[in-house]
């Protein structure tokens, strides 16, 4: 029975592109449009049930456990055709009737859920980091001003294109709200003259950011803290969170945009960078709240923009980088693969398929669901940055 409901269930869903399933009894089912197909092969007699009732779960499990192989190992295309077909964002199956429910009771972060959350990601390896990130650990989108940069000068690139839009001048206090391995807040500080406070969760990115800031000789102008942004008690020249926003949760919007207004000068300006959906609201893949980012969630413009409305705040520019995270993912997925046999000494087989699993999804999300990065400019006062744009193009 289980196995006539998933393949119908399939038949609806593949419509662009094609999927050759041999099922787990051996039976051979092709569908979809007719083109040269993806051909993946099903061992566990009980997938085609767990599909059927949780797909994205139950798919990226199967992957990581080697019960759903993929000829040709080829899980950039079968994720291609997953995403083109299937409404990801949304659920489908079963699932689809309880992601609403699910929805707050996962993106409920008080300050103890939240620094668990955090540690469940941050807190793995720092080896395994290091093994496709760029030099400064930027663990979040680049900005390709050139499709031919390398992934160190987009990264280069993102950082001073931050610092432009906060106009920043010496001697400002910044504070960097999940300040991850401290390097935007070393860039602050060691170009532009600032004065930073980081805050993270993490107590692996603590750690390194606080020798990173101690061997480079700025202990008096960058301070990292192991705390929740909530918990700091100060007002700030600048506030910048880049790639922290999307942990905050729905329910905790107008709270972080509360504590935005209320730790920000009266002539202060702040950069939220973010992971968004060029979209209606939408949930979590189970997937990813499972094994990769639990609580996590990627907004959509409206459901940011209701809440800074509703907080005394101005939002002075709003930014949206389409194609630079695909590109950011590529560039990561890429420098994993080639050293994945070091990955294989930090953790083992398993592990590697599901970080790769990650890597492809967060990279074809980009290219071909309706999932981008914005940059919101935000003030407490109307005139707090000019009245045009190009103060950010000038040399």
């Amino acid at each position: 029975m289980w196995a006539t409901l998933f393949l119908r269930m399939m038949r609806g869903l593949i419509r662009d592109g094609a999927l050759e399933i041999t099922m787990p009894d051996g039976q051979i089912e092709r569908i979809g449009d007719g083109s040269d197909p993806i051909r993946i092969t099903l061992s566990d007699p009980d997938l085609p049930r767990r599909i059927l009732f949780n797909p994205e779960l139950a798919v990226g499990e199967a992957y990581m456990d080697e019960t759903l192989t993929i000829a040709g190992d080829d899980l950039y295309g079968f994720i291609a055709l997953g995403v083109r077909n299937f409404a990801v964002g949304h659920g489908e199956g079963l699932e689809s009737r309880i992601a609403p429910l699910k929805r707050y009771v996962e993106q409920f972060n008080p300050v103890g859920r939240a620094q668990k959350n955090v540690a469940h990601h941050y807190d793995l390896s720092g080896r395994l980091y290091d093994l496709f990130l760029d030099e400064d650990k930027q663990y979040s989108c680049a900005y390709f001003t050139d499709p031919d940069l390398s992934l160190e000068a987009a990264q280069v690139a993102k950082k001073r294109h931050i610092a432009r839009k906060l106009l920043i001048e010496p001697d400002m206090h910044v504070l960097d709200i999940g300040c991850g391995w401290g390097g935007l807040a070393l860039t602050l500080a060691q170009e532009y003259g600032a004065r930073v406070t980081g805050v993270t969760l993490s107590e692996e990115q603590h750690a390194v950011a606080t020798e990173r800031v101690r061997q480079a000789g700025l202990e008096n102008r960058v301070k990292i803290l192991l705390k929740d942004y909530r918990a700091v008690d100060q007002t700030f020249d600048r506030i910048v969170s880049v790639g922290m926003f999307e942990h905050v949760g729905v329910p905790h919007y107008r709270e972080y945009f509360r504590h935005v207004h209320d730790k920000l000068s009266e002539d202060g300006v702040a950069l939220i960078h973010t992971i968004g959906r060029a979209a209606p609201p939408g949930r979590t893949s189970p997937w990813i709240t499972k094994y990769i980012f639990p609580g996590g969630y990627v907004p959509s413009m409206s459901e940011c923009l209701k809440a800074v409305e509703k907080e005394d705040l101005w939002v002075t520019d709003v930014e949206v980088w389409r194609l630079h995270y695909a590109e950011t993912l590529k560039h990561w997925h890429d420098r994993f693969m080639a050293r994945i046999d070091e990955a294989r000494e930090i953790y083992d087989d398993r592990f590697c398929r599901m970080w790769r699993f990650y890597l492809i999804a967060s990279e074809l999300t980009f290219r071909l669901h309706r999932q981008c990065v914005f940059q919101f400019q935000i003030s407490r006062r109307q005139k707090a940055v000019p009245l045009s744009r190009d103060y950010l193009y000038r040399t």
